[in-house]
């Protein structure tokens, strides 16, 4: 049998968990490298996921509890859409990806695990990164530990 390090992952299961909205309590904390924030604009933040589908998943919310596109102000609107793109420019330069997932789950029903706050997903993607793991194995192998990954790319969105 095969094993799998994944030592971030007992940090979670040991946790006190909380029905509050991430998207809303973590930008109030002071502690954007242990929420994984990796920048902070006038209207939206991004945010790394903490249980990324791929390496360097990242988030983009707006700091208001809205749960639809179409609740956005005109400043949240431009300044998402320019997160997002700044997201990929980065990830692109930093980690190489060959391609990426771009969107939003909204309601429930899409998937969405926080359906009252939106936020767009920005999940690289790597041609082959789909294998046997996460049909058989129901395992999904993240090369990198979130905090290396974490400082890799802090340093590039300091700079927007």
């Amino acid at each position: 049998m095969k094993q799998l390090w994944a030592p971030w992952r007992m940090e979670y299961i040991k946790s006190e968990k909380s029905d509050e909205c991430i998207f809303c309590s973590l930008p109030k904390e002071s502690d954007d490298a242990k929420n994984c924030i990796l920048y902070r604009g006038q209207s939206a933040f991004i945010i790394m996921n903490i249980f990324p589908y791929n390496s360097a998943h990242l988030m983009v919310s707006p700091f208001r509890h809205i749960g639809c596109l179409t609740e956005q102000d005109a400043n949240e609107r431009e300044e998402l859409n320019q997160l997002t793109h700044k997201c990929i420019e980065i990830l692109r330069s930093v980690i190489n990806p060959d391609g990426f997932n771009v969107g939003y789950n909204i309601g429930k029903a899409a998937g969405a695990g926080y359906d009252e706050h939106i936020h767009c997903h920005i999940v690289p993607r790597w041609i082959g990164d789909t294998n046997f793991m996460p049909v058989l194995g129901e395992t999904k192998v993240h090369p990198e530990h979130l905090k290396t990954t974490y400082n890799k790319l802090l340093p590039h969105f300091k700079n927007l």
